[in-house]
């Protein structure tokens, strides 16, 4: 499982795969700060509204990273014909299809999870210079936000997944996933303005997420190279 997971590695193309995760770490140290003194400054009003609004910003961000994942591990590799090279070998499909997903899953968790550090570090740094934030983060809000940074990291695994059986295999709709990302991304973002219930919400998306991946493999036999 290690060797192909490797392998999936040596496949993607890394100089843009570093260029693109790089600049969502400088977009996402940057935006909570931009947002907390320029846009709403009601974020500012204690770290338990800054911490939420990087926690509901950084989980939107990453849903198009795993747009830009299912791209270029699944559907650029149906559109260039290398799948059929990948199917040749004697393993069978939907254990090479499990090594794809958890491929995307890992990357998404761990440049996920580093995203949030940076940004609460950046946060922190540009606080204790130029004072944006009520009062200080207390040892249990700072415990708070790692828990909430490790729980969103997974669950948008599931969440930024969703379109990937429909959009990634059946359709291998390059554009059409990206979109799809969008629309869930903002489907969060209403979430939160309208005070919908935003854990009904999440619940029902992860669901979505697991419904994905279980067709993205069941189906795999069927759905074939084609």
């Amino acid at each position: 499982m290690f060797k192909l997971m490797q392998l999936e590695w040596r496949k993607l193309k890394r100089t843009s795969f570093i260029g693109e995760v790089s600049t969502y770490f400088l977009i996402m140290a940057a935006i909570p700060v931009f947002f907390i003194k320029v846009v709403h400054p009601s974020f500012g009003e204690s770290y338990d509204m800054a911490f939420e609004f990087i926690n509901l910003s950084t989980q939107m961000a990453y849903i198009i990273f795993a747009a830009s994942l299912i791209n270029q591990v699944i559907i650029e590799e149906y559109k260039n014909k290398t799948i059929t090279l990948a199917f040749s070998y004697p393993i069978n499909r939907q254990k090479l299809f499990m090594v794809k997903i958890f491929f995307i899953a890992a990357m998404m968790f761990a440049v996920e999870l580093i995203s949030f550090i940076i940004s609460g570090v950046a946060t922190y740094a540009i606080d204790a210079a130029f004072d944006i934030i009520n009062g200080s983060p207390s040892a249990e809000q700072i415990y708070m936000y790692f828990m909430n940074a490790i729980f969103y990291s997974a669950t948008t695994i599931l969440v930024g997944l969703i379109p990937m059986f429909y959009f990634g295999i059946i359709r291998r709709a390059t554009v059409t996933t990206v979109i799809a990302g969008i629309f869930i991304m903002q489907v969060l973002n209403f979430t939160y303005i309208l005070q919908w219930n935003d854990e009904l919400v999440l619940s029902v998306l992860c669901l979505l997420g697991a419904v994905s991946i279980f067709l993205s493999v069941k189906m795999i036999d069927r759905v074939g190279e084609v």
